[in-house]
């Protein structure tokens, strides 16, 4: 499942050198230095949560950050000035996280390819440092967990590893290990340590549930099995349910796939109090002794909660799918706006703050483009229609009905804001005249053989550019409404744009090569990789 998340950059050092004219294009045998290819990326900002990752939302015991994984990275965030640090190390996405009693240390594991080694790295959490790298486990990292004290840490392995490994934090190595579950049950997937004791720890799982001992002078771990009588368990979190955890004041606070979340109380356990969320809830954390709690769900939302009234603040939104394009408005970086299947999201830069949410239930959105002077927002759907919205209100301004047959899978606009040019899943790619109440079809252009991923327009709006998964890129003449150039690869290419000089433009695609081509009239003149 691929995440959508919004990661804001700035540029550390960029060269492309200065204007050129035609007569100074480079020629097939100039080699140009690594230098002046690359540009070096600072993640400066993120918008993001990876609601998929169980109890993956924490609360450091500081009580003033809260820490999460998003794709590769662990976030820390401070609670009350949203400042953030990250942490990278990991090569594939990020599956399950601890962190010590004491607040020291934070471990995190990951998924990979099966039959390679999936790392954990154990952080350290007051310099944000990469303190070690174990790797004995294989394919996934299903959860971890320290000892009170910090002076072990236990981690367990995914389906196609079954295996149950104590590591030594202060040697940072690894003391003993053994298959989680017996042979006639499922897989583990939890892990727990006592709350007073270094050397006992129970898992969990599907049929399984098991108390483990740690014989440190052996080198053994003594697993003893719980018994649960004739009913067959499938252990979802320890606690018996998908997300749960009790106050120390008494009491549980249970979360439900449904999105209800309950405060309950023995001896009867009937909800006491309940507020309804938007999605899965999949980690509660709790802030001090639990006066205050977050709590993630799967549709990208982290709430904070007051236990006292029980009403719920959203303090962190984003898309829960991929994110299929993103736009800035002409002249400012204050705002840009993102799409990802059934909405629309415009978002304040400096905040990282959501401002306007527009949604068309059971339809997805694959591109998006705001009108030059700002009074709309040009969008592309997967029902053939091409929609524009107020980008302050989201209202709808008008559709483009049947727009294409297979689905509008890009969109562009000219400066003058009186074109819109529009590509399809059948492979067109169609202009539209824009009047002040009308929308009219110009021409449609039947050159590519799949469905068009990218439109760019160059700032004459004479001319457009459009990659294909059919592994062209077209350079169309749009005033006469022909073909100028066609570029073709051995890849499907999802993107492309003009360089600012735009005697050259810049295209990527499926085989993960930037390439740029630069182009005359009397065809093309060279390409790098």
């Amino acid at each position: 499942m691929r995440l959508s998340v919004t990661i804001t950059t700035r540029r550390r050092c960029t060269h492309w050198g200065g204007e050129q004219s035609n007569q100074n294009l480079p020629r097939m045998d100039n080699k140009i230095s690594p230098e002046a290819q690359v540009a070096e990326l600072e993640l400066d900002a993120v918008i993001g949560f990876n609601g998929h990752v169980p109890t993956g939302l924490k609360c450091h015991p500081d009580q003033e950050h809260v820490i999460y994984p998003l794709g590769c990275t662990v976030l820390i965030q401070a609670i009350n000035t949203k400042e953030q640090n990250f942490l990278q190390g990991h090569g594939n996405n990020v599956s399950c996280l601890a962190i010590s009693r004491s607040g020291e240390y934070i471990a995190s594991g990951q998924v990979t390819f099966m039959g390679f080694k999936a790392d954990i790295i154990l952080w350290g959490y007051k310099k944000r440092e990469l303190l070690a790298r174990l790797s004995l486990h294989k394919g996934k990292i299903e959860a971890l967990a320290f000892s009170p004290n910090d002076l072990y840490l236990v981690s367990l392995g995914g389906p196609d590893d079954g295996s149950v490994v104590v590591w030594s934090i202060a040697k940072r190595d690894a003391i003993c290990g053994s298959p989680a579950a017996g042979l006639n049950v499922g897989n583990a997937t939890n892990v727990i340590f006592s709350r007073c004791r270094d050397e006992m720890f129970v898992t969990a799982g599907n049929g399984t549930i098991r108390v483990w001992e740690l014989d440190l002078p052996n080198r053994k771990i003594w697993p003893t099995e719980c018994q649960t009588g004739q009913m067959k368990r499938i252990v979802m979190s320890i606690g018996g349910v998908s997300a749960i955890r009790c106050l120390k004041m008494g009491g549980l606070l249970v979360g439900s796939g449904a999105g209800l979340l309950v405060f309950c109380k023995s001896p009867s356990y009937k909800p006491i109090k309940k507020i309804q969320l938007q999605g899965s809830i999949t980690s509660i954390t709790l802030r001090g002794e639990g006066h205050q709690f977050f709590v993630g769900t799967e549709e990208s939302h982290i709430f904070q909660v007051s236990f006292t009234d029980f009403k719920e603040t959203l303090i962190a939104t984003c898309h829960f799918d991929a994110v299929e394009d993103i736009v800035f408005p002409f002249g400012t970086a204050e705002l840009f706006a993102t799409c990802a299947k059934k909405d629309i999201r415009v978002w304040h830069t400096p905040s990282n703050r959501e401002l306007l949410r527009i949604t068309v239930p059971n339809m997805t959105c694959h591109g998006i483009d705001f009108m030059r002077d700002g009074k709309s927002i040009i969008s592309a759907w997967n029902d053939g229609k091409i929609r524009a919205f107020a980008p302050e209100t989201g209202r709808l301004m008008y559709v483009i009905n049947s727009a294409h047959r297979i689905g509008v899978t890009a969109i562009a606009t000219t400066s003058d804001c009186k074109r819109v040019i529009s590509g399809g899943g059948e492979g067109e790619v169609r202009v539209w005249q824009i009047g002040c109440q009308t929308q009219k079809l110009e021409e449609a252009l039947k050159e590519h053989k799949s469905s068009v991923s990218c439109i760019r327009v160059k700032r004459n709006n004479e001319e457009c550019v459009t990659a294909s998964t059919d592994g062209t890129c077209i350079i169309w003449d749009l005033v006469r409404l022909r073909r100028n150039q066609m570029i073709l690869a051995n890849t499907l290419f999802q993107c492309v744009c003009y360089h600012p000089e735009e005697f050259q433009i810049i295209t990527s695609g499926t085989d993960r090569k930037v390439e740029m081509t630069i182009w005359s009239k009397f065809g093309i003149i060279m390409r790098v990789k």
